[in-house]
């Protein structure tokens, strides 16, 4: 049997195949490196176009409830004008009792509601205090009357309610109202 004899590359071979690879190496970089700033030039592309959507909604984002508010006005102008040619006091009371019935319509509509307090337990998150009354038999502190009614928009507090509330008279109050 003959030996074979194992072939090895010569440098010139060598460094051939290695100046191929090397060139076929530096053709994948440019490429990707093309890629990447194609891929730049969009991501900057999007970001303006987002920012110009941002700006568009905050310039009109509330339009649909501006325009159905425009409808309120002109039912109010409306019974000014007619509050001004009619004697009768009722009708202008219905007309405004109408519109206002609208305009929660509206804000129902955009998830604003009242806030709910009268004999509820005072929430610093919903109510705002103006008044304390101390009475005997009161459980914790109760909102006795409200000044000014508060709006939740969702679940968020966007005007809290303005309330007077009653407390227990406090141990010194006791001791005071005893001495005497």
């Amino acid at each position: 049997m003959g030996e074979q004899k194992e072939e090895k590359p010569t440098t010139e071979e060598t460094t051939k195949s290695l100046q191929d690879a090397l060139e076929v190496e530096k053709q994948r970089a440019e490429d990707c490196l093309s890629q990447l700033k194609y891929a730049r030039a969009d991501l900057e592309n999007f970001k303006k176009r987002c920012d110009r959507q941002i700006e568009e909604v905050k310039k009109y984002g509330n339009e649909r409830i501006i325009v159905a508010l425009l409808d309120v006005v002109d039912e109010l102008e409306l019974a000014i004008k007619a509050g001004r040619t009619s004697d009768s006091v009722d009708a202008l009371i219905q007309g405004v009792e109408l519109t206002l019935k609208k305009l929660k319509k509206i804000l129902e509509n955009e998830g604003v509601r009242p806030i709910e307090c009268f004999g509820e337990p005072f929430d610093p998150t919903k109510h705002y205090a103006v008044a304390k009354v101390e009475k005997e038999g009161t459980a914790g502190c109760t909102v006795a009357e409200e000044a000014r009614k508060g709006y939740m928009m969702r679940e968020k507090v966007i005007r809290p309610s303005i309330v007077k509330v009653v407390t227990e008279p406090s141990k010194s109050q006791k001791e005071t109202d005893t001495n005497e």
